[in-house]
């Protein structure tokens, strides 16, 4: 083999080079490599100090996660078969490599000593926290274990693994497997044009006669929102609900049931050898959150004043359907009917604000938001190593200096991941040769530019596109050098959320607004008409969108809060339960969605999607301060900039919100942004 280009030094991810042949030898030799490095660090390193221990170690993880980090990339933007099986041989190996450090008793040993040393205390507090935080994942990856459950650990770990990333691949080929295509237009009545477009798009790159449609949510939600076609929403529906289960389509070809079952079960077990009654205890060990009941009683306390409004807004949408000819509301009616109640109160739909949001124009408006906001500016890149045509790249300077970078993948694609996400690509950290700029991936799935027209967003994308721009600036305005906690490193989990979703604020506001839309044949900035029906609109079903997230986020944990040995779930029954207490639309027995369900059973978020009304209450009351203060104040920018962007997960959360706030958070701001009027209890 030629040399492999994953084992080279590179200052950006060498993509046009990597090859599927290229990621096991690489990793297989950074592993061992790294072990060799690690065992004489232990025999020559008789009194562990930062600079004779961790640094050299930091050195050789960011190796390792340079490597990696792109093929992950790859994986989720690009996938193939080759590529999927040289990933997925990997994981067991990594995985067993995180095992054997994390179980290490001569290796926590020698961190111990650095904690209880006299070097601890000249420690910055970023340094401080990363020693911490080390020992603390120590007695999590089991070093304090018997030999034989400590085995038994590294193979559930590794299992683990595996499971989730097959969990991920079903989805995701499920995803694919269903199309539909349609010749007869009027069988597509009422979609919208740009709509139309994409779907006659798609069908000519495939050959096919007509349009093409596909569960990829640029096809799926036009038609699940303004198609007329009851059978063919349904179909799309049942499709959509049923990927990667026993039923639908596929009958059972992507089911991910026995890896979602034994994925709970490995959990649970994960948890009970370290010591905790549960997975949801052990995934608090990491978290804002102090206990289960605390959790449960949130998300139960924001149920409890969420479902009445949610219950009226229901019925409003039942009678308008009814109305309409539609007696009986189905699964696929209820955003049908909600898009026509939106448009019939508020003389609006996303389809108006479209061509008001050309993708450049929005790119350049959220980049002049923050720069107001923390004096950053952004420069595009055109020429990069890149790995398809889509992929962007920017600079990030401030002050004349460059700062970080990212890239930005926008649009749907067959052989992409869906949904959104930021990803590191690089961290900040301190190296003998200087400060290692921080890198991000940002990803989306918006539609793409169709014919002559440029890609144009809805509000909505907008708004994604926002979210996951927060998490790349709480990773590429980190000041911490330090890796472990740099940037979103070592920031807990139910906070990470934060900034994320802090940055969707500025696209309700007209101040933002003015500058972030812009006709893409005139340039004319969102209509003042159009604005205010926008703004009126805003709250539109926001209780039921509430209680959506709600459900999702009980049902999360509850399942591994309750799973135990002696109860095996039967998870559908615990999501029926939930949705009885919480759901106001219909529901329908075929429904799968937790077989779909990739956050938890694929992602980070095992017990954590509570994280997302956790952190909303966080960035509500955040924005509350710029309400007060101005919402392009430089000093109040300058503020959130300095106590929570800059620090990454160098201080507590809880205490960087209060350095920021002057307070503990308060969940009003979150009820008022809303618009859930909470009722009074006589």
């Amino acid at each position: 083999m030629s040399a492999n280009p994953l084992l080279e030094s590179h200052l950006l991810p060498p993509f046009s080079a990597i090859r599927p042949e290229h990621v096991k030898p690489a990793i297989e030799s950074l592993l061992t490599r790294n072990r060799e490095r690690i065992d004489e660090l232990l025999n020559t390193v008789s009194e562990p100090t930062w600079d004779n221990f961790v640094a050299p170690m930091s050195q050789w993880d960011d190796e390792l996660s340079l490597a990696w980090s792109p093929v992950g990339h790859l994986n989720g933007v690009l996938n193939s078969d080759e590529l999927r099986d040289a990933y997925n041989a990997c994981l067991p190996l990594l995985s067993q490599y995180s095992t054997e450090l994390g179980q290490n008793k001569k290796l926590c040993d020698a961190w111990k000593k650095l904690r209880d040393s006299a070097a601890y205390d000249t420690l910055s507090t970023a340094q401080k926290k990363a020693v911490d935080n080390a020992l603390r994942d120590f007695h999590l990856a089991g070093v304090d274990l018997p030999e034989d459950k400590k085995k038994r650990y590294g193979e559930i770990r590794s299992r683990l693994s595996e499971l989730t990333s097959k969990f991920a691949e079903n989805v995701l080929d499920a995803t694919n497997a269903w199309q539909k295509v349609i010749t007869d237009k009027s069988a597509l009545a009422r979609l919208p044009d740009s709509a139309m477009d994409l779907l006659a798009q798609q069908a000519k790159a495939k050959d096919e006669p007509g349009y093409l449609l596909t569960l990829d949510f640029p096809s799926y939600m036009p038609v699940m929102s303004y198609c007329e076609n009851r059978e063919l929403r349904e179909e799309m529906y049942t499709a959509y609900v049923t990927r990667a289960s026993e039923l639908g389509p596929d009958e059972g070809k992507f089911d991910n049931t026995a890896n979602m079952n034994e994925i709970l079960a490995l959990r649970f077990e994960l948890a009970q050898l370290l010591g905790f009654p549960s997975y949801a205890d052990y995934s608090l060990a990491t978290k804002m959150a102090q206990s289960p009941d605390e959790v449960l009683g949130f998300l139960n306390d924001l149920a409890d004043k969420a479902k009445p409004q949610a219950e009226r807004e229901f019925a409003e949408l039942a009678a308008f359907a009814a109305e309409k000819g539609c007696d009986e509301l189905k699964p696929w009616d209820v955003t049908f009917y909600s898009e026509k109640l939106r448009q019939a109160r508020y003389s609006i739909s996303q389809e108006d604000i479209r061509p008001y949001l050309p993708v450049d124009t929005v790119i350049k408006g959220m980049f002049e938001v923050v720069s107001r906001l923390y004096g950053v500016s952004f420069e595009e890149q055109k020429t990069f190593d890149t790995y398809h045509p889509d992929a962007r790249f920017f600079h990030v300077t401030k002050d004349g200096q460059q700062i970080a970078a990212f890239y930005l993948d926008l649009y749907a694609r067959a052989k992409k991941r869906g949904g959104a996400w930021m990803d590191d690509c690089r961290v900040r950290r301190r190296t003998a040769a200087g400060v290692q700029l921080p890198v991000a991936y940002l990803v989306c799935n918006f539609s793409p530019a169709v014919g002559d027209k440029p890609a144009l967003l809805t509000h909505d994308e907008m708004t994604t596109l926002f979210h996951e721009f927060g998490h790349g600036l709480h990773h590429m305005m980190t000041q911490i050098d330090v890796a472990d906690v740099s940037g979103i490193n070592g920031v807990a989990w139910d906070a990470v959320e934060l900034p994320s979703q802090f940055m969707e604020n500025w696209c309700y506001e007209p101040e933002a607004l003015a500058f972030l839309s812009g006709h893409f044949e005139t340039g004319e900035p969102l209509p003042q008409e159009l604005l205010d029906k926008l703004l009126a609109a805003k709250n539109f079903q926001s209780a039921m969108a509430t209680m959506r997230q709600l459900e999702f986020a009980l049902f999360d944990f509850r399942l591994h809060n309750e799973y135990s040995d002696t109860n095996r779930v039967d998870v559908q029954a615990l999501l029926n339960d939930v949705r009885a207490k919480v759901t106001v639309v219909p529901t329908v027995d075929f429904n799968r969605f937790q077989l779909g369900f990739t956050h938890i059973f694929a992602g980070g978020y095992a017990a954590g999607y509570y994280s997302y009304k956790w952190a909303e209450v966080l960035s509500a009351d955040a924005f509350s301060r710029f309400e007060e203060e101005g919402i392009f104040n430089r000093t109040t920018g300058e503020s959130f900039l300095t106590e929570i962007l800059s620090k990454g997960g160098s201080q507590e959360a809880a205490v960087l919100f209060e350095n920021f706030r002057g307070r503990k958070p308060s969940v009003e701001p979150l009820l008022r942004h809303s618009g859930i009027e909470v009722e009074e209890v006589a």
